[in-house]
């Protein structure tokens, strides 16, 4: 009996194995592989300004004319999950303020969007991001709360980038975040290397 279901469960699997097959070629609107991981990295700048209101993270208040803000530089890594033509992903981020007020920032978050056209992404964020000001001196604590945010991300497919799911590929990206319930309004740009 044992001899006959082990038959039945090869020859169940040889049937599949054409199935999946035709699974793993099939594609989304742009022509590129529909499923897959997508694994990036991107350096980015920008700018975060906070506003001078009390806030659930504890920020201490600050007058409404010397409001904290600091220029950043941002190192992002994370991975995409094409499902056709939406996709999921993850990313964490570590920031570095270059002038102003801020010193560091770091967090992690979820991505969720569409694909649109040969290699583009529209895409919302949710995560959560810990931020220490130089302002406070050197003992200041870290500041954590939600962060919420949209973007998109752009590459023209004669520079390398073959879809979500293709080869390595340069994108430009663009997004627009907050800091807890739209306490700060923070604008970055750069580019994104896919893998």
């Amino acid at each position: 009996m044992k001899k006959i279901a082990i038959a039945l469960a090869f020859a169940a699997a040889a049937l599949s194995a054409p199935a999946m097959a035709q699974t793993d070629v099939a594609t989304a609107p742009d022509g590129t592989r529909a499923f897959g991981i997508d694994p990036y990295v991107a350096v980015m700048g920008g700018w975060e300004g906070f506003d001078s209101e009390r806030n659930p993270a504890g920020i201490p208040q600050v007058s409404r004319n010397d409001k904290l803000n600091g220029s950043l530089v941002q190192g992002v890594v994370g991975f995409n999950v094409p499902l056709g033509p939406v996709f999921v992903g993850a990313e964490g981020n570590v920031a570095k303020g270059v002038s102003g007020d801020i010193d560091w920032e770091y967090g992690a978050a979820g991505r969720f969007g569409f694909r649109a056209g040969e290699s583009g992404l529209f895409y919302g964020k949710v995560g959560y991001q810990w931020v220490n000001f130089d302002r406070f001196g050197n003992d200041s604590r870290d500041y954590d709360d939600v962060t919420y945010g949209i973007g998109l991300e752009v590459g023209p497919k004669d520079i390398g980038l073959q879809g979500v799911t293709g080869n390595a590929g340069i994108r430009f990206r663009a997004e627009v975040s907050t800091f807890g319930s739209a306490h700060s309004f923070k604008p970055m740009a750069g580019l994104v290397a896919h893998f």
